[in-house]
């Protein structure tokens, strides 16, 4: 396996040196195709992967936290054996190694290294100190600490890394997956996209259909209906995250509450996470801003969203002040202001 794998990605990988450091496999500066190396370091430490060790559960596969002989910390995604044999998740490995060795961007998780072996396969992550965006909003003391400021520039990294990945990319790779789970923070609280496992390059001469994938409330609702995979799909979850980090909680009573005409008597201030103090002026302008662009990305009719780029041209609006003051706006106000992100 470690001999097909390293033959099928070697081509794509003319900048990744072939040097080995025979003692601790130095993992930060090869990629260990076969693993025998890195595994014995993981082991010691990890202790085996011993429960204590284990910082949280993802799609497929267990994560655990490690330090290198180096001093290194890092994250590690642990596929066992009768995971692997599931086609799925293998499917889903191999895709998230494929995806993470091919791209690079500040707002997207780095992939240091990935091992086989006959009992177990890993990948290699830099370490995220904060854990997941789902997990920090979903703990009272967590969610306290981080204000508004630090919640508008971790939905502005997570818009900038699926604008490198609808526009930047060639051909374009939709991510499928995004939700405040695959949403990692650092100890800066910057956003890192993660969970590359369903993630699927856009082919322009073909018709893209798939299968449905993702998290259920974060799905664009038209692939309900049709197999037909776009970037308005992962703009949808934009969307639903973004009001997620807004509110504090999931917006699925608000989405739903969206196309009703009592959606007039919505307060923008009440949706606010009220775990924290309202915004102050120039964290009101940014969060209007995000929620009107939040409110945009969830429009039903995938072809009325706005595309990741227009998102990112909407964001250098952020200082123009509201034309009303903060606590008299409404949703209904905020989902009229369409046409201006299109």
């Amino acid at each position: 396996m470690g001999f097909i794998l390293f033959h099928s990605f070697k081509r794509n990988k003319k900048s990744i040196s072939e040097t080995r450091e025979a003692k601790n496999g130095d993992l930060f500066s090869i990629w260990n195709y076969d693993g025998n190396i890195a595994y014995k370091d993981i082991i010691e430490a990890t202790e085996d992967f011993d429960i204590k060790y284990c910082i949280g559960t993802g799609a497929y596969g267990s994560v655990y936290r490690a330090q290198l002989p180096s001093g290194k910390i890092v994250a590690l995604k642990k596929l066992h054996r009768r995971e692997y044999e599931n086609t799925y998740f293998s499917k889903s490995f191999h895709n998230e190694v494929k995806m993470l060795s091919e791209i690079r961007h500040r707002n997207i998780i780095k992939l240091h290294g990935f091992c086989l072996h006959n009992q177990c396969m890993f990948l290699i992550y830099e370490y995220m100190e904060r854990g997941s965006l789902f997990y920090v909003l979903n703990n009272d003391d967590e969610a306290k600490e981080v204000d508004w400021s630090k919640r508008v520039n971790a939905i502005k990294g997570i818009a900038n890394s699926l604008f490198y990945l609808h526009h930047e990319c060639v051909p374009v790779i939709i991510h499928r997956d995004i939700t405040t789970s695959n949403v990692l923070l650092n100890s800066k609280m910057e956003a890192f996209l993660s969970d590359f496992g369903t993630a699927r390059i856009i082919d322009p001469n073909t018709s893209n259909q798939t299968l449905l994938v993702g998290t259920y409330g974060y799905i664009a609702p038209e692939l309900a209906y049709t197999v037909v995979v776009t970037e308005k799909c992962d703009v949808y979850s934009f969307g639903v995250v973004t009001m997620e980090t807004i509110m504090g909680k999931h917006p699925g009573d608000l989405i739903s509450s969206l196309s009703k005409t009592y959606s007039k008597s919505i307060w923008l201030k009440d949706v606010l996470d009220p775990r924290i103090p309202q915004p102050s002026r120039k964290d009101a302008r940014d969060v209007t801003l995000l929620v009107t662009i939040a409110l945009a990305c969830l429009n039903p009719s995938p072809q009325c969203r706005p595309s990741m780029q227009q998102v990112s041209q909407r964001f250098l609006s952020s200082n123009m002040p509201l034309p009303i003051p903060f606590n008299d706006i409404t949703i209904q106000q905020l989902m009229n202001q369409y046409v201006q992100i299109m």
